[in-house]
């Protein structure tokens, strides 16, 4: 049976405003405003002394310079990641489109090894270190994939599957039947719910003082978080499942769930044997 109420779905133009050949688009724009706001929460992390004690930081010119780096490293890693994970036969075959950033196709976990690789070559150019970076970049992280989500339900892509739930919508694309809005889903898990979870481990818990701890929670809690939702959205028409229920999805998470787990021991372990020397 139909469910008896279906949330109409916002018409939402994806694109904010026009001036000739410019277009600003809400996915764009959330790019912007998630990296603008994450180097400010950075920044006031980095500030804060109560939360470091003796433990060495970037300062916040280091965060500063920091923000180009970051940027190309979410840019180049999460289009590539798209190309090679997603869609390789397509991009094989029509190897311009790989560089069409405007036209969509963007991964999480293209973008987040992207931005693991430009933390590890800043920190070495500054001769930072790279764990106390990764964990900075952790806690702020959660506030653009909670702008990113949210692009992705105003553009009506990457939807849920069919349900009958109250809230459910029925997207422009995706056929007649009602689904879950799965961006919402993870905009709340990815998105506030890490950010709460991450807060509190750095500022009740100081968890800042144990490097690596903060980039691991992060790794672990996203994997989680993105598992949980796969179960919740269609997977893409052209991979499908493996095995009848994974997604490529979980399959890229699970590496990140285990590696964020072995960072979090390793942190604690680390800290727990330089106190008793």
């Amino acid at each position: 049976m139909p469910p008896l109420l279906v949330l109409p779905f916002p018409a939402i133009d994806p694109v904010i405003f026009e001036v000739g050949p410019f277009a600003l688009r809400w996915y764009a724009l959330a790019y912007i405003v998630g990296i603008v706001l994450a180097w400010r929460y950075m920044r006031i992390l980095a500030q804060n002394e109560q939360l470091w004690g003796n433990q060495k930081r970037p300062s916040p010119l280091d965060l500063d310079d920091f923000v180009l780096w970051g940027t190309l490293g979410i840019i180049i890693g999460g289009r590539l990641g798209y190309v090679f994970f997603y869609n390789p036969a397509y991009y094989l075959a029509n190897p311009a489109e790989a560089i069409a950033i405007w036209s969509g196709g963007m991964s999480f976990h293209g973008g987040f090894a992207g931005t693991v690789i430009a933390m590890i070559l800043f920190a070495w150019r500054r001769g930072l270190s790279v764990w106390t970076l990764f964990d900075l970049a952790a806690c702020a992280a959660p506030i653009g994939l909670f702008f990113g989500r949210v692009a992705n339900f105003i553009n009506a892509e990457l939807w849920g599957r069919p349900t009958d739930v109250p809230w459910a919508f029925v997207f422009p694309g995706a056929g007649p039947e009602p689904r879950h809005p799965s961006q919402l889903y993870e905009a709340a898990l990815e998105g506030v719910v890490l950010f709460l979870v991450l807060r509190v481990l750095s500022h009740r818990f100081a968890l800042l003082k144990k490097p690596g701890f903060l980039a691991g929670a992060f790794a672990c809690g996203y994997g989680i978080g993105r598992s949980i939702v796969e179960f919740y959205r269609v997977p893409d028409a052209h991979i499908g499942y493996f095995g009848g229920f994974l997604t490529m999805g979980i399959v890229l998470s699970l590496p990140m769930i285990l590696a964020g787990i072995v960072a979090m021991v390793w942190a604690s372990r680390n800290r727990a044997e330089a106190t008793v020397s």
